[in-house]
């Protein structure tokens, strides 16, 4: 059964949202907003107009989630994602005063905007910039800094989606079994008839709706039972992100459009613990992130059975990021070491089905597809991202050997407010670095 109640605390994310959605008036800008000059959590203890807390879902309400994006780890159970004993890959600088200054056209507008700009109008917390492997532009705004943690959000997914086609390539999954065949506790929800590769290209017809600014939406539910956020007076709906999957009905057929929604990433992460035997975590630190040559340990967000949030819940710092997003770019090769087989690598490249991408009409995206997990371009120069909520990104032109690992605190969760001055600058960029 779904539990559509929703609690005095949440009531102000859900009026924070649905006036972003709808008001004419805009949110207070990047520079007004700036959580450093709010001083947010400053202070031993901290003023009670300056406190951010889970418990009364203020960590998730606009201007305070700015943040909080930078310190989950003070909110919410972890678990450490090692970086191993190995030495750091240094990044080579070579740092352009040019940047700066590129000029574009946003989607859908006729004046132009600054790089510069951009990145306000956007709400970046945090952007690092390689050209053919050396640092060209790193900013950080707020409360960031190079050794700060930054949520990553659905960034996340394609840090599994890669490990999943891992699985897949060694045979450890296979992408045309049932996934009851890995996880039978789900044979009587959607996904009881749902193949392994729908779930990694999210083509699997389940009830679930990720809209943000419907509050009776199942994400809402998802993020609850979760421990994301916090739940009802008398809640006795599902305990964790496990028992939240045993809920979902099926909705339509499977592998017949493209459908974003994060369950199937927490499905993904329940199958690759169950054919690795490693928790899901873990086996990222065993697999990637130890052998990056990372400069810190990141974390997973954790329910309160231990369970890692697979859909949404990584935190790294910047460099790192951009540091996976190198290897991703090389082929799955970096720090001396074959990271990712490369036949993974260009699988992902290859992109999925765009006719079911473009049933789900995703005005910025045209001609995009969806393969394990990854947002892949139908463009000449090969680009390929991972996106999360808010404004969080990598994004990888091999053409021009570029790779964008961007953190930031959009008041607006979903990525349609936030490409039209996001994707014409990456694209700006990249001409820029081509010269």
């Amino acid at each position: 059964m779904k539990h559509r109640l929703i609690c005095a605390a949440v009531a102000p994310l859900l009026a924070t949202q649905l006036a972003y959605a709808q008001a004419p008036k805009p949110p207070l800008s990047a520079a007004d907003s700036d959580p450093a000059q709010l001083g947010w959590m400053v202070g031993s203890p901290p003023p009670a107009d300056k406190l951010v807390r889970w418990a009364d879902m203020s960590h998730y309400r606009f201007p305070q989630l700015r943040w909080s994006f930078a310190n989950f780890r003070q909110l919410m159970p972890t678990t450490n994602v090692s970086r191993g004993d190995g030495a750091v890959a240094m990044l080579p600088r070579a740092e352009r005063s040019d940047i700066d200054s590129i000029s574009f056209q946003p989607l859908g507008r006729s004046d132009t905007m600054t790089w510069a700009q951009s990145l306000q109008a956007n709400y970046t917390d945090g952007i690092v910039v390689l050209h053919q492997g050396r640092v060209v532009y790193e900013r950080y705004f707020g409360v960031m800094n190079p050794g700060q943690p930054h949520m990553a959000m659905s960034v996340t997914k394609s840090f599994f989606g890669t490990l999943g086609a891992m699985l897949v390539a060694e045979g450890k999954l296979d992408p045309n079994a049932l996934v009851t065949q890995y996880v039978p506790e789900l044979k009587d929800t959607a996904y009881g008839d749902a193949t392994v590769r729908q779930v990694l290209d999210m083509t699997v017809g389940v009830q679930y709706s990720e809209n943000y600014a419907d509050p009776k939406a199942e994400v809402w539910d998802h993020a609850r039972a979760g421990g994301v956020f916090p739940r009802p007076p008398g809640y006795a709906g599902p305990q964790s992100f496990q028992q939240f999957l045993l809920t979902l009905k099926k909705e339509g057929e499977h592998g017949q459009a493209f459908a974003y929604k994060t369950v199937n990433s927490d499905v993904l992460g329940w199958l690759i613990a169950r054919a690795s035997g490693q928790p899901v975590g873990r086996l990222l630190a065993d697999r990637i992130w130890s052998k990056l040559g990372a400069e810190h340990d990141a974390y997973m967000l954790v329910d309160s059975t231990g369970y890692e949030f697979a859909g949404g819940g990584f935190n790294a710092t910047l460099r790192d990021m951009a540091r996976f997003g190198e290897m991703m770019r090389l082929g799955g090769r970096f720090n001396g070491q074959q990271i990712v087989p490369k036949a993974v690598v260009d699988g992902i490249r290859g992109g999925g089905n765009k006719a079911d991408f473009a049933q789900a009409g995703y005005g910025t995206l045209p001609g995009w597809s969806y393969r394990d997990m990854w947002w892949v371009s139908p463009g000449e120069d090969g680009v390929f991202a991972a996106r999360g909520i808010h404004g969080q990104t990598i994004y990888i032109d091999p053409k021009a050997e570029m790779v964008i690992a961007r953190f930031a605190s959009h008041p607006a969760a979903a990525n349609a407010q936030i490409d039209p001055t996001s994707l014409p600058a990456y694209r700006a960029l990249a001409q820029l670095l081509m010269r």
